[in-house]
């Protein structure tokens, strides 16, 4: 736990509010508890539950030995490309559904698609990838 909290840059104050946020109430002692206290505080399935999810980690992964040879700023630099992965996929997810709104709204205004590939040209930059995208809605929509 200590691990995952301190490569995201989390004090042991946030990481309770972030687990009590997640539906299960902790305190700061709790988390300390958990990663210092001797014997060390268990945790039951729901806390276990939230902190796969405040750490967007699978329950197995959190729950096993930390990766051999792999310091805090690796871990941090892992955590930076997972992050810019999900963040990758979000911005094509929400590309996907503006094609899908505009090859709708071109189907229900077929007269505005020369005015929606010239704003695409403009907005876009690059106009392969505009040809591509107002291709794409042209042709029905499909992304």
């Amino acid at each position: 736990m200590a691990l995952e909290r301190e490569v995201r840059g989390w004090s042991t104050t946030e990481l309770a509010e972030r687990v009590t946020r997640a539906g299960v109430k902790m305190n700061q002692t709790a988390v300390w508890r958990i990663e210092n206290g001797s014997p060390r505080r268990r945790i039951n399935l729901d806390e276990a539950l939230a902190f796969s999810r405040v750490f967007e980690l699978p329950l197995e992964e959190l729950m096993s030995p930390p990766l051999e040879g792999l310091d805090i700023h690796s871990r941090r630099l892992v955590q930076e490309a997972v992050e810019a992965f999900y963040e990758t996929r979000d911005a094509r997810d929400r590309l996907h559904r503006a094609v899908v709104a505009v090859a709708g709204h071109i189907k229900a205004h077929p007269d505005s698609s020369q005015a929606i590939h010239q704003q695409c040209l403009r907005l876009m930059g690059d106009e392969r990838d505009a040809r591509v995208l107002s291709g794409d809605i042209e042709d029905g929509g499909h992304y």
